[in-house]
Order: structure tokens, then sequence, then C-alpha cells
């Protein structure tokens, strides 16, 4: 039975230890002890954290995706569609865990295209395999509006002949049948589902599914218990969009449907009504927020405190898109913990409070088992963070979460445990080699870059087409 010793260990009820020791045996906690001898270093122990929102994609803006709105990102993003599905993954899920993550949703959005979905999902299993983080796959599931909302073709008219070629090959393909969709699914999660994978229905989002597919995933949720994730209403066009789609409201016709339930987390949720957020909340749904993402996309800043005040369970992502683009939860954590805390003296939550509830939330919205709060019989899924570093100045005793909250970063963490295994060690990955992927996958986008010469010549084009179309779109209101 191994023991590691910590000055400070974050455990139930929202207590910080002094002088603890934890204790794993066969993958779980064994015990936890207090008032121990104090370590050599100062060392914090808290609960692995959760990355509840990512797409497993490179840093989109050394690919020029920079300063635009999600409706032009996204086209943009195509410049970075993976060469190699394994090594996309393992970098993404690399970096999230030298972060402080034990667990990763990973949204997929942008298959490679050279591979089955069925292969391409065993390929990224493989990668959170040789990482060591729980994984939750959600293969994107979308059957309208491939380009704008609204009629592709009529877009597509307004583009000289040339770039309207370009889009049309490389973004309008003939969708599946919803019920394919579905079963394609079923067939991901029977290649690669086991005890650390959870394979969830993954509609991309209300504006790129129809009707027929989001009820066909809420039936088919229903029947066999699988978990659901979505975007919902990340952006004003796309509130715009469901407004005149949907009449009677979005959220109402998602609950009417059987898709809101405790199965479901939704991504975003930055222009949902105080009206829907009651609904969300009484579904039992989550709601995982992505602060940094949203400021990157002018998508704008969720209304998260009000969401978690109505009884909305929240967790955290990065999105693939944090403030620096590395991937930093902590960093991302604090921002949303800060913006949406309250204003003067009463606080939505403190920071323990915080952090129990978004690693609780997170983990459910994964799949993992238990709560995440380090306690006896449960997995042992944490984090080691340097003190020492943390508290370099050592004044006054200070609360050792709330100073995490006020400084906190992913130069603090120095191990990750999860289910036993230690996938950090001294602040490295134990199982990969981070540096040599990512040289490997710089390898790759370059010698590949000029296969996308066509978008990128037309792109300026298409930028302000796409702008036009949304501006005008917008005015109509």
């Amino acid at each position: 039975m191994e023991q590691i010793p910590a000055s400070y260990l974050f455990g139930e009820n929202a207590r910080v230890l002094e002088n603890a020791s934890l204790a794993i045996r066969d993958g779980k906690i064994n015990r936890i002890d207090n008032g121990e001898s104090s370590p050599a270093g100062r060392s914090l122990i808290i609960p692995a954290l959760i990355n509840a929102h990512d797409h497993a994609r490179p840093r989109l803006s050394s690919f020029g995706a920079i300063d635009m709105p999600l409706e032009s990102w996204i086209l943009r993003s195509a410049l970075a569609t993976p060469p190699d599905p394994y090594l996309v993954a393992v970098s993404a899920l690399g970096r999230s865990a030298r972060a402080g993550c034990g667990g990763m949703m990973i949204h997929y959005t942008r298959p490679s295209g050279k591979l089955s979905m069925v292969e391409e999902a065993q390929a990224i299993a493989c990668a959170a395999k040789d990482v060591g983080l729980r994984l939750a796959f959600a293969p994107a599931l979308r059957d309208q509006n491939p380009v704008v909302y609204g009629d592709t073709e009529e877009f597509l008219n307004r583009l000289p002949v040339d770039a309207a070629a370009v889009v049309r090959e490389m973004f309008v393909k003939p969708p599946a049948e919803p019920g394919q969709l579905i079963t394609m699914t079923e067939e991901v999660a029977a290649a690669i589902e086991g005890p650390t994978v959870d394979v969830q229905f993954g509609p991309a989002g209300v504006q790129w599914c129809s009707r027929e597919l989001l009820e066909g995933v809420a039936e088919a949720s229903a029947l066999t218990g699988r978990r659901i994730h979505m975007h919902l209403l990340e952006t004003p066009y796309q509130r715009q969009w469901a407004d005149r789609e949907f009449p009677g409201g979005i959220v109402e016709y998602l609950r009417d449907i059987g898709l809101l339930s405790p199965r479901l987390t939704l991504a975003h949720c930055v222009h949902v009504t105080p009206a829907e957020q009651e609904i969300i909340a009484a579904s039992g749904s989550r709601i995982v927020t992505n602060f940094s993402s949203n400021l990157h996309l002018s998508s704008g800043i969720a209304p998260i405190g009000r969401a978690y005040r109505c009884g909305c369970p929240i967790c955290v992502g990065v999105d693939g898109l944090a403030l620096d683009e590395d991937d930093d939860i902590l960093r991302e954590m604090r921002l949303v913990r800060l913006a949406h805390r309250g204003d003067g003296f009463p606080t939505n939550w403190t920071a323990a409070e915080f952090l129990s509830h978004v690693v609780t939330n997170g983990r459910a919205a994964i799949g993992a088992p238990g709560d995440g709060l380090l306690k006896a019989g449960a997995p042992a899924d944490f984090t080691v963070l340097d003190y020492e570093l943390l508290d370099h100045d050592r004044l006054v005793e200070v609360d050792p979460i709330g100073l995490l909250f006020s400084r906190g970063n992913s130069t603090l963490v120095k191990d990750v445990v999860v289910a036993g295994r230690v996938v950090v060690k001294n602040g490295g990955l134990v199982g990969i080699n981070l540096d040599q992927v990512e040289h490997e996958l710089r390898s790759h986008y370059r010698a590949n870059i000029s296969r996308s010469s066509r978008l990128q010549d037309c792109w300026p084009t298409l930028e302000a087409e796409t702008a036009r179309w949304f501006l005008n779109f917008q005015s109509c209101g």
C-alpha cells in the first residue's frame, strides 16, 4: 500500500486537512490520515480536475484563427484538420494531464476523414490510455447547416465561382441519416467503452441538428441510459436562429422531447434566458462553461452565477481555447469563479465550494465514477501541487484553497494520479514524451498545409461574405 504525505489535503465537506497522508490500494483511496508528520517539501493535494468540454485540437491561432466569431472561426479551423488523430488527441490529452486533469471530454467535431469514425475513436482511446486520463468521447452528430445557419445554396451563390467550389468541396457533404448517426455512436461505444472510457451521444448543437436527429438522440438516450453532450446557444446568431426556428422556445422543445435530463451536459449556454435556466436546472442537466473560449470568439459572457443560483450543476472546460491556449484548467477555473462569484460582500460560492462543485459535476459529465472528493473508498484520482511555489512568500497562515484560486496555475502541478496510476510525475508526463509528440505533429501540419492553399487563397472573400451573411441575419431579427 502506497502512502502519499501532504502538507494540506482538500478532503470531504470542503475541509482542508493539515499534515495528512493518503494511502492507495488497488486504484482506490484506502484511507486518509490526519496529523501526520509534515512532508519534506510543502504540497497540497486536491481532487484530479476535469476538463469537461474540449475538442482535442491544436492551438488554432497558429492557423490564423484569431479575432473572429465562432461562425467564421469554425470555417478557418478546417486548416487544422487532424493529419493523424492519435497525435492530435495525445497532444491535447497530454496538455490537460500536465495541467492537473484526471479526465477529459472530447466532443469530436473535426475528424481526419482518413479513417472510419470507429477507427478514429480507437486511436483516441489509445491516446487516452497512453496518457492515463479518463476519457469521455462524443462523436459530433450533425445533419444540417454545414456552412451557415440557413440556405447553403443561397450562401454559395453569393461567392465567386472558385470560392464556392472550395467551400462545397470542403464543407458540403451529403448528411447521414439520423438513425445512421445514432447507430454509429453505438458502434463506437462497442469498440472503445470501458472502465475509463465513456461514449456519449454528441449532437453538435441545435442549429446543426434536425428535429428528427434531436428526437432520435433523446429516445436512444432514454432507452439505453447513454449520456449526451451538446453545444447550446453559444453565440448571438445561434440565439436568433433558435428563436426563429422554435418560436415556442428551444429549451422548452428540448424538454418536451425528453432530451433534458441528468444524462445531458450542455456546453456554453451563453445566451440562455433566466426562464430557460430554470428549466435546465429542474431537469438535472449540467452546464459546462468555457469562459476564455467565449472571450476569444466574441460569444459573450455566460450568466453562470445566475445559473448556479437557480440550481444548475456547473462544471468547467477549456474548449481547446484557454486564455493563453495552454489548456491551463486551474487558470480557467479561477477566471470562472472570479467572473461569477458575485458583486460586493454576497458571494455565490467560496473557493472551496466552487472546487468541490465543479469537480463533482465534471465527473458526472464525463461518466467517471464517484464524486471526485478525496475520501476512503473513492477512486484514487488526485493532483499534487507544489505549495512551496504557491505560498512562496510564507508570511502568514492563509487558506490554501483561497490562495490557489488567487494565483494558482498549471506550473504548480507536480503529480497527477488517476485510478492509482501516476500519469504526471514532477511536472512531466509519464506515459508519453509531449515535446516529441508536438514536434511530430507540427511536422505533419507543415508538410500538409499546402493542401489547404485553395481555402487560404479564397479566405478573405469567404470571411467577408460569412460576416455579411450573419450581420444581415442579425438585422432581420
